[in-house]
């Protein structure tokens, strides 16, 4: 039953909101790829592009929780449409840009459009899945944003090709062609996506009922250890610290993610269409790294170490990417600094959506990843800033590796305070093992 059931579940589920994560996370990077012809064109300075790179995390952030909040109210199906329509239209509207304001004004409303929507997919998951299922879902889920890298980095390069078609430069062909699909697959969701497990027929009424009585068990074992209101979780120190952790791997995450086509291209010297095909091989090393860790993760029931240890490997490799002059070494660490990030995902959140419940799960998972994502915004800036102040990347590069340490240091910390039961068997577990 057990078995029988999640697999039906994570078939009729998963491959949808893998689609809407990998055109989500093309519409969030592939200014990386249009960045070398648009600043060039519209002579931008890294600095500008750094802080127009982040602002989408600014809107991002201001509308996080409120979005959140709406989204456990409506239900998932209604919001998560609205999300995804309202971000293609503004991404599709990137093709308009010719100023410094322009470029900064609809980068903080694709944010604002795009606000909610990986929180509220996580929350919709606990509808589904129970605490020691989440890690290897989660991570399977979010290996669409290394999928993303993947097929985005060569189909923008090749979309850079259309220069001149039309009149229209080839970056700006990028954006219109890469925002719409977000518009055609929100209205998917309008008619497919089902807001719960009451309300759908492809599961039978005896698997409804144990799905049900699992997902209750899960919820009443860990009520009485966790916060259902968020007044009382922002209260707990661990909170704070899992927001610490998740702030220095976005940082890592979109620092790195938004300028390594640049940096690719500087060191290949090759044509856009080379520059996506390269920059498409780390994406697929985070891709394997991420499911991996995370099955492990779920499979050893230990989430703590699954997450810091990567993070540590991560700081290294920014560390090399500091100090090296050599280009196949910079490349071959991008690599590992892409594996080991993308591999904190699964277990990260798999500890996280754990240490909350109630009312506090919706808002406590949005001020996690809002304040995180912060950390989007203050990556490629400061590497932008480095850029120009410098002529290299070095001071963003340590200063990425810094917090990285110590968010490895934090969540062995964190993760020592939350005692995790794995509802499926009844039997409680601390993360650290």
């Amino acid at each position: 039953m057990e078995e029988a059931t999640y697999r039906k579940i994570s078939r009729r589920l998963i491959p949808l909101l893998f689609i809407l994560y990998v055109v989500a996370y093309l519409d969030r990077i592939n200014l990386s790829f249009a960045a070398h012809d648009m600043t060039r064109e519209l002579g931008f300075s890294g600095e500008v592009y750094g802080l127009g790179a982040g602002l989408f995390f600014i809107g991002y952030f201001l509308f996080e929780i409120p979005s959140n909040l709406i989204l456990q109210r409506i239900g998932a199906r209604i919001w998560i449409a609205r999300i995804m329509i309202s971000w293609g239209i503004i991404a599709s509207a990137m093709t308009f840009v010719q100023s410094e304001s322009g470029f900064y004004l609809l980068r903080f409303f694709l944010g604002l459009g795009e606000a909610g929507f990986f929180p509220g997919i996580l929350l919709y998951l606990t509808y589904w899945f129970p605490a020691n299922r989440r890690a290897g879902t989660v991570a399977l889920f979010m290996s669409a944003t290394a999928i993303a890298g993947i097929i985005g980095a060569p189909l923008s390069g090749a979309l850079l090709g259309l220069h001149g078609l039309a009149g229209l430069s080839g970056w700006r062909w990028l954006f219109l062609l890469e925002g719409l699909p977000a518009v055609l697959l929100g209205i998917v969701v309008l008619v497919r996506l089902p807001s719960s497990p009451d309300n759908v027929k492809w599961l039978s009424g005896r698997e409804k009922a144990w799905l049900s009585e699992q997902l209750e068990l899960d919820r009443a074992t860990r009520e009485g250890k966790f916060s259902r209101r968020l007044r009382d979780a922002i209260r707990k120190p661990a909170l704070w610290a899992l927001c610490f952790v998740y702030f220095s791997l976005c940082l890592g995450m979109y620092g790195l993610a938004l300028w390594m086509p640049t940096m690719v291209q500087e060191i290949s010297g090759g044509s856009s269409l080379v520059v996506g095909i390269l920059s498409a091989i780390p994406y697929l090393g985070a891709a394997v790294g991420m499911v991996l860790v995370g099955r492990h993760s779920d499979r050893t029931g230990e989430r703590r170490f699954h997450t810091a240890i990567p993070a540590l490997a991560a700081s290294g490799c920014f560390l090399i990417c500091a100090v090296t002059q050599n280009g196949i070494l910079t490349f071959i660490a991008i690599i590992g600094a892409l594996f080991s990030i993308w591999s904190m995902l699964g277990p990260f959140w798999g500890l996280s959506t754990s240490f909350l419940g109630g009312a506090a799960a919706a808002a406590g998972i949005a001020l996690i990843n809002s304040i995180g994502n912060l950390g989007g915004f203050a990556g490629p800036w400061l590497i932008g800033l480095a850029k120009d102040l410098t002529g290299h990347y070095s001071a963003g590069f340590y200063l990425i590796a810094f917090f990285l340490a110590a968010a490895g240091c934090a969540v062995i910390w964190a993760g020592g305070t939350v005692s995790v039961s794995n509802s499926s068997t009844g039997y409680g577990y601390e993360p650290g093992g």
